[in-house]
């Protein structure tokens, strides 16, 4: 298997990452996710500025253009033979030695890229049955706008639900839902559309964007509103988005079931909208 190594396409056998790599050492990077379709990426453009996003929050100096990037993601999917998977990629500040809290001058230490790619078909079973979701605080920091490698709160998030029997952690603070663990979250209520706006507590979903656009084009009602524990609990329907799961229902939050406890009309709707415009882009995926 092939993978990206700073600016070079190799072996994965030939990556060696420094014990003192700041990432490593710190957490002191970013990452994103993007997902091809039969062959073709989906939203790269999206998922190459967010990524270029988190660096510039950070102070993290890009070693490539936007299109540098682009063409090595390219090469690496076809070199990998990827059909239907996910590309991941992964920039930290590189080898800080000694080691020091404060960032290293990036015309001395140069950051280290990395990018690997797995298959994974779609799981249309999964998307039609649901999944559960157990309700869990929001420990997180405060810049989760910022897709960084530093995920331990996510983790441990996670890890409550899946203890309970749950596929997904649904986050809050103070009682206002926020995201989910490695996801973010809607819920419907009334044929209207919520999800937490933008800001510095989420994470600016690509498919959410994605998502949102394609509602708001068939004439869905949608709020990007933040709202309640309680109203999710009188939600009609719920669904977390992400790129691997794009428009996945939430059937049931701790232990109880999301209005008749089965995929609701307007989220199987939302899951045709996201495929229609997949389609577009790669062609055929039923």
């Amino acid at each position: 298997m092939k993978v990206i190594w700073n600016n070079q396409i190799v072996e994965r056998s030939e990556v060696k990452i420094d014990m003192e790599d700041r990432g490593y050492q710190f957490a002191d990077g970013i990452y994103d996710v993007v997902r091809a379709y039969n062959g073709k990426f989906f939203t790269l453009n999206e998922h190459v500025d967010r990524l270029f996003s988190s660096a510039e929050k950070i102070e993290l100096v890009m070693p490539f253009t936007k299109g540098e990037l682009k063409q090595l993601l390219s090469a690496l999917i076809k070199e990998n033979g990827i059909d239907t998977g996910n590309i991941y990629m992964q920039l930290t500040r590189g080898i800080g030695i000694p080691r020091n809290h404060t960032y290293t001058d990036p015309e001395l230490v140069p950051p280290v890229f990395t990018a690997t790619t797995t298959i994974v078909p779609r799981d249309q079973e999964k998307m039609d049955q649901g999944m559960s979701a157990f309700i869990v605080p929001d420990m997180r920091w405060l810049r989760c706008d910022i897709k960084s490698i530093s995920l331990l709160g996510n983790i441990m998030a996670k890890h409550e639900a899946h203890k309970k029997g749950g596929d997904e952690a649904i986050l809050h603070r103070d009682g206002v839902v926020t995201e989910c663990s490695s996801s973010n979250v809607w819920m419907i209520k009334d044929g209207t559309i919520y999800t937490h706006p933008d800001g510095n507590l989420v994470l600016p979903g690509i498919t959410k964007i994605m998502l949102l656009k394609v509602a708001r084009k068939a004439g869905m009602l949608v709020k990007e509103e933040a709202f309640t524990i309680e109203d999710l609990k009188e939600a009609d329907e719920v669904f977390a988005s992400s790129t691997t799961m794009e428009a996945m229902p939430i059937i049931s939050i701790d232990g109880n079931p999301v209005g008749h406890g089965k995929r609701g009309a307007i989220v199987e709707n939302l899951q045709q909208l996201y495929v229609d415009a997949v389609e577009e882009e790669c062609g055929q995926i039923r």
